[in-house]
Order: C-alpha cells, then structure tokens, then sequence
C-alpha cells in the first residue's frame, strides 16, 4: 500500500491524530479535515486513494458530504458512525459508501477493512486484460471504468464497491455467488447473517444496470445471485 493517500474528515481532533498517527506508522500518507468545508479545500489539490469519513459533524454531516462526493467522484469511502444502528450503515451505503465501521473499532480492523477496498479497487486479471467488456446491452469500459448504454449512450461513472461487485459478476457469470463470496469481495470478509449491506449494494448495481425486474441480476432462492448474461472481452 505503499504512496497510498488517505483523507480522514472527523472533528474528534484526537481522533483525527491517533488515525494519522497509526496509518502513518502502516505506510500511508495521511491528511486530515475537522468538517465538510474543509475537506472541499483539500480536495482542490489533493487526491486521496481513499477516505475516512465521520458521520456526525457540524455543518454537513457524513451522509451529506458522502452523497456530494459521489456526484463526481467515485472514490472509495469508508463511513464513521458512533452508534451500531443498522439503519446508519444502510444509508451510508445506500448514498454510495464502500463500507463502515463503528467508532468503537480496533486500529486494525480498520487497517484491514482500508487495505481490502484498495486491493479491490485493482481490476481482477480477466478484466484488466481486456478494454472492454459486454454484456446485456451494457459495455464496461476497463479503464475509465465507466458503464455505458449501447443503446440510450448513457454513461456511468461506478464507485469502487459497485465495479469491484460488477466484476465479480462478470467473472462468474450465468454461475451462483453466495453471500459470503460477495462480501469477501467487497469487505474481505464473511457475511453477517443479517448484513443488510449486501442486500443494498445489489439493489445498487441494479439500479446502475437498470435491472427492474430483478432478471439480469437474478435472486436465487437460499443459495445467492448471478449474473443471467454471457460476456464478450475486446481487448
């Protein structure tokens, strides 16, 4: 993970140092913002591989900054909550979030989860030897990593958990994904029996391939999901 630049927006001062601190010590580059205003600054001429963001903050608080983020940048983001409501960690992922944790985390927990996103955010091999990928009417392109419409030309621009997932499908694909390989892909971790975070980055992905009828993206009973359609590489 060495060079990898990580932007910790928090206005816990001493959490912000311990973060810096401990990630600096794991080989990181780390900056740091106490809210949105000044985040927005440093991103004018910074450009982090990743990003801690805190949920409760004056001004705009994490889901709002998060949802301004993903408007134009799909860099990955992990969430900060105080609290162990599920209802936080949905909407975090629902507003694009890659994953969260609870304030209550251990340093290397975190440490794990950062470095499980960004060995994700590199292409699988069968991907990144190929431009283009297509399937369902949709082309992925591999290295601007945008989707596209062969039809309406409609493009779109996927963050890091929502390609990480895409690829996987398009690895294995017209095959069953269970739980506990999509969550080993996205978090590099078991699934929770009741995670509701798998459930949401799916309905996420559909809604990008707009799957409506829940047919290219197929739920099958008590085992998982798969991908319905066959793919073409050009490389």
């Amino acid at each position: 993970m060495e060079n990898k630049q990580i932007l910790v927006v928090d206005d816990n001062q001493e959490l912000r140092e311990a973060l810096k601190d401990y990630l600096g010590k794991a080989g990181f580059e780390v900056i740091c913002a106490e809210n949105g205003a000044v985040m927005w600054k440093l991103l004018e001429t910074q450009n982090p591989d990743l990003i801690i963001l805190d949920i409760m903050m004056p001004g705009d608080d994490g889901f709002t900054l998060c949802q301004k983020l993903r408007k134009h940048s799909s860099v990955p983001i992990i969430m900060l909550t105080a609290v162990t409501e599920e209802t936080d960690r949905v909407t975090g992922l629902e507003l694009g979030a890659d994953d969260y944790i609870t304030k209550s985390f251990s340093p290397r927990e975190l440490l794990a989860r950062i470095k499980a996103i960004l060995r994700r955010s590199q292409l699988s091999d069968s991907l990144s030897v190929a431009r283009k990928v297509t399937f369902a009417g949709w082309q992925l392109d591999t290295i601007t990593r945008q989707l596209k419409h062969l039809e309406t030309h409609a493009v779109k621009q996927l963050s890091g958990a929502d390609l990480s997932l895409l690829g996987l499908f398009i690895n294995h694909a017209e095959k069953i994904l269970t739980r506990d390989d999509i969550a080993r892909e996205i978090w590099g971790r078991d699934a929770d029996p009741f995670e509701r975070g798998i459930d949401v980055q799916i309905s996420r992905l559909r809604t990008h391939l707009e799957d409506k009828d829940r047919t290219l993206i197929l739920t099958v009973r008590n085992k998982g999901y798969m991908l319905t359609s066959g793919i073409r590489y050009e490389h």
